[in-house]
């Protein structure tokens, strides 16, 4: 009777620990009001596809032909993914195979095949995933044929190759992709990729991108350096400060921004929060030294930021952070997103109001809020509107 009253009390504490937990979670959920939000198109979903970078920047362009005519476009990823891996295959053989081919890619290369190919609605070409009986985008069986195939070509012995090997690899592209189409109709008219994007009201010529390490002068433009970068896309290097005062003043202008940066972080959960952790202190809040932050497995640190919420603690930011996490490989380039608005917590702290291409998911329907400490941390580099940069950052630039 004893061990079954010890082993009740055992269970009614874990209950009641559990209970505190929930109560916790729940009364540190941050309770969003919005400051300033631009308009945007809807929620997408890339499914098993590495192409952040085409819906990301797809649909900042988007959002840029909103802010310009009024009018909404639905653009089509498939068309610039289809472009991009022929560019970026091409590339690779031309570098003997000593650079990389894969499924990412960044914001310069929608911007590239804008320019030189055009675009398409969606609906001109087949819907994401339909070719192989999925809903949705799914890249595996596709980049288990193209990845190889490249690598073949890329890495081939011979003196001389034919130029046959571009005809087999378009074939692979439009079996999976889809073709680009060379001519459609769209709301009565007809258009080609060329004067589609013509129509759009929009000029692309207008489009920078930003970024901040010291490892480059200030006030100068670099490539960074990273591999999906494949196309050497200069980059205006800005203070850390500064580029976020861009980031600000495009936002209180109307503009977007099309952010590419790091979110494998800790503090980057998957219910629709990003904030940019003091992992010591924040196990020191949880009222335990023993245990050392980094040693905790990441389910337990998920468990200790759910519970803390908006009471978190964050580092701050400095340059001096920002190009050692670059230079030491913890600051990386794995994902394209958008910001487009800011809002704040019931403590008055700020948020950028992001749009991510992982459908409807999380506690906000697709829509992520990430502290500006976290964006200032985990930038690597955005494209933006040069109109939406502060005319004294401007004139620095020579813009």
């Amino acid at each position: 009777m004893k061990k079954i009253l010890s082993l009740a009390l055992m269970a009614m504490l874990a209950l009641g620990a559990q209970a505190e937990e929930k109560d916790s979670v729940k009364s540190n959920k941050p309770v969003f009001t919005t400051i300033k939000e631009n308009k945007i198109t809807g929620i997408k979903d890339q499914n098993r596809s590495g192409t952040c970078w085409d819906y990301s920047t797809l649909s900042f362009f988007e959002a840029e032909i909103l802010k310009a005519t009024g009018k909404e476009y639905d653009l089509c990823e498939s068309f610039v993914a289809n472009k991009t891996y022929m560019a970026r295959a091409t590339q690779v053989v031309r570098y003997h195979g000593d650079c990389q081919f894969s499924q990412g890619g960044s914001a310069e290369d929608v911007l590239a095949t804008l320019k030189d190919f055009g675009i398409c609605p969606e609906g001109a070409m087949p819907f994401p995933g339909s070719l192989y009986g999925d809903s949705l985008n799914n890249f595996n069986e596709f980049f288990s044929l193209l990845e190889p195939y490249v690598a073949a070509i890329s890495k081939s012995s011979a003196k001389k190759i034919s130029n046959q090997w571009k005809v087999g690899l378009q074939g692979i592209l439009d079996a999976y992709l889809g073709k680009c189409p060379e001519e459609f109709e769209y709301q009565g008219k007809k258009y080609t990729p060329k004067s589609f994007v013509q129509s759009l009201g929009i000029n692309l010529e207008d489009y920078v991108s930003i970024t901040s390490y010291t490892h480059h002068p200030f006030y100068t433009a670099f490539a960074v350096e990273v591999q999906d970068n494949w196309r050497f896309p200069l980059s205006y290097n800005l203070p850390m400060d500064e580029m976020m005062q861009v980031i600000d003043n495009a936002i209180n202008q109307g503009y977007t921004i099309a952010w590419g940066g790091d979110v494998s972080e800790d503090g980057f959960t998957r219910s629709g929060l990003a904030y940019a952790v003091d992992g010591k202190a924040a196990q020191s809040l949880r009222g335990s030294d023993m245990a050392k932050w980094l040693k905790l497995t990441t389910t337990k640190k998920r468990d200790i930021i759910d519970s803390l919420g908006c009471t978190v603690p964050e580092i701050v930011p400095t340059q001096e952070l920002r190009q050692e996490r670059f230079d030491n490989w913890e600051l990386t380039d794995d994902h394209g997103m958008l910001i487009f608005g800011v809002a704040k917590d019931q403590n008055g702290k700020e948020y950028y109001m992001v749009k991510n291409s992982w459908g409807e998911t999380g506690d906000y329907k697709g829509i992520w809020y990430m502290t500006k400490n976290f964006i200032a941390a985990n930038t690597m580099d955005f494209l933006i509107n040069k109109n939406a940069i502060p005319k004294n950052i401007r004139k620095k630039l020579g813009l």
